[in-house]
This record gives C-alpha cells, sequence and structure tokens, in this order.
C-alpha cells in the first residue's frame, strides 16, 4: 500500500541508441520509492536497447508506465528482431509485461495521489495525415509538399503498418478502440492521457519544418481533453519540451531529444517532468 506521499513523473523521448543519450538515461532516478514514471515513447529504434532502457527504468520506480514512439516501432535493418507492424508492437508489449511495464493493452492504473486516484491511461494512436501542410487537400498533396521541401520522416521507409493497409488504417482502429475505453471511464475519476504524440494540432505550430506535423498526430483526438475529466495531457516526439495549456488544460511535452538538441537548449524543465501533484505554476 502507497502513502500517496510520491510522484506522478513522465519523460519521453530518450534514444538510448546514441551514445551521449545513456548517460542521460542513466541518471534518471525517482525522488522517493513511491514515485511512478510514464515513459512516452521513442526509447530507442534498435530491440535490445529498447530493453536496455526499460529494464533500467523499471528496476527504478514503484512503477513505470509505457507507451510506444514511432522509433519503437521501426524495423531497422540491423535489429535481430525484424518484426513489423503490429507484431512488433505485440512484442514491445510482451517485453513491457515481462519487467512488470504497464502498456496500452493492460488494465488502466490508478495513481493514489494525495486529493484521490487518478488514472492514468497510455494512448498508442499513430497518426493519420491529417495534420496536413497548410494549403493542400489531400494527404498525397501534403506529402509531396514535404518531399519538395526535404521534410521527410524516416517512418516512411521505417515503420510499416502490417498487417493495416496503411498507417491511417491503423491509426483509425487505435483510435476508435481508445475511445471506447475512455468512453468507459467513471466521469468523477480524473484522468491523465499519456502519448506518445500530441493530441492536438496546435504544439505543431511552433517547430521549425512545418512539413513535418503530418507525422505528428490525427485531428480525431482534437477534442479528447476536454471531452474526458482530464488532469493533465502527456506527449513527447516534437523535441520541444515546454507546458502549454488548451482550453484550461495543461498539457507537457517531456522529451529529452537528441543530443544536438539538449546541447543547445540544456534541460530548462529537468529531465523528469513532475506531472502530479500539479506544480505550482511558475
Amino acid at each position: 500500500m502507497t502513502s500517496g506521499r510520491g510522484r506522478l513523473l513522465a519523460v519521453s523521448d530518450l534514444h538510448v541508441g546514441m551514445a551521449d543519450n545513456r548517460p542521460v538515461t542513466e541518471s534518471l532516478r525517482p525522488h522517493t520509492d513511491e514515485d511512478w514514471l510514464i515513459v512516452a515513447g521513442d526509447v530507442a529504434e534498435i530491440f535490445a536497447d529498447i530493453e536496455w532502457g526499460l529494464r533500467l527504468l523499471a528496476e527504478r520506480f514503484a512503477r513505470v508506465i509505457w507507451t510506444p514512439g514511432n522509433h519503437e516501432l521501426w524495423t531497422p535493418r540491423g535489429d535481430a528482431v525484424q518484426l513489423r507492424g503490429a507484431a512488433r508492437y505485440a512484442r514491445l508489449v510482451e517485453l513491457c509485461r515481462s519487467l512488470g511495464i504497464l502498456t496500452p493493452e493492460d488494465p488502466y492504473a490508478r495513481w493514489p495521489g494525495p486529493d484521490g486516484e487518478v488514472v492514468i491511461a497510455p494512448l498508442f494512436l499513430l497518426y493519420d495525415y491529417t495534420f496536413r501542410v497548410r494549403g493542400t487537400r489531400t494527404k498525397e498533396e501534403s506529402l509531396a509538399r514535404a518531399h519538395e521541401a526535404g521534410v521527410v520522416c524516416t517512418d516512411e521507409y521505417l515503420l510499416h503498418p502490417d498487417p493495416y493497409p496503411t498507417i491511417d488504417d491503423w491509426c483509425r482502429e487505435r483510435v476508435a478502440a481508445t475511445r471506447r475505453r475512455l468512453d468507459a471511464l467513471d466521469t468523477d475519476t480524473p484522468v491523465v492521457l499519456a502519448g506518445h504524440w500530441p493530441l492536438l494540432r496546435e504544439p505543431t505550430d511552433v517547430m521549425w519544418y512545418p512539413e513535418f506535423a503530418q507525422w505528428c498526430g490525427t485531428e480525431l483526438t482534437a477534442d479528447w481533453h476536454t471531452a474526458y475529466n482530464v488532469a493533465a495531457v502527456v506527449y513527447g516526439h516534437l523535441h520541444i519540451p515546454r507546458t502549454t495549456y488548451h482550453d484550461g488544460v495543461r498539457f507537457e511535452e517531456v522529451s529529452v531529444g537528441y543530443p544536438r538538441e539538449w546541447r543547445r537548449r540544456g534541460h530548462p524543465r529537468g529531465l523528469l517532468r513532475q506531472i502530479l501533484p500539479a506544480p505550482a505554476a511558475g
């Protein structure tokens, strides 16, 4: 039984396959023995590196909750695990369960906060190219604009949708299944929505390369932060760590990012972001 004195922390985009990010990951430690950690995707690309990172964190935190990013779902040529698409995701879920880590396929955990329980809902949703380049009307037109600009996500080459025909189809299936689970929640209990991709397009508006937005989410989730009793939204992927508010709901982008990025900007919000208890505004 926990005392409710622990914290709910979050991090994403550890990218431990990069040598300079390993010591960063090794430095992550809880504040108390009761701290929980949300890992919002992109631990690494190679299966062995993903296992190394998740095992390290599972040994340190009272509870770890993981959801995949696009990098975990890649099938790199040099990886010993050559599974693709949903089969690769299933193997990752199997790995997490062997480590005692919760995934989007498990019952939602209830964090025992000082003000009462909060449901932690890890989301695996992908994207469907509806965050199109401004001025384009179709996925094909938007992708063509990205190729012309030389801004093309590696997902186009390494993230396979098998057995779905397209990533769009896989995304729509994930969104529908996740919405059914969220609709079944008790509306009196607050929920933290934690996924790799942002639920809204607005967070992508500050990216240097706007063409990249089409790999960053789906319009199908644009109302989720208001449709449910949301205490906070956690996401990564953009490598722009910050706190924003949308319709009065706190959104936390919790990525570490690549060495070239964090060397330039440092870690102004810290490596581990406190989600709950809600930190004082400042």
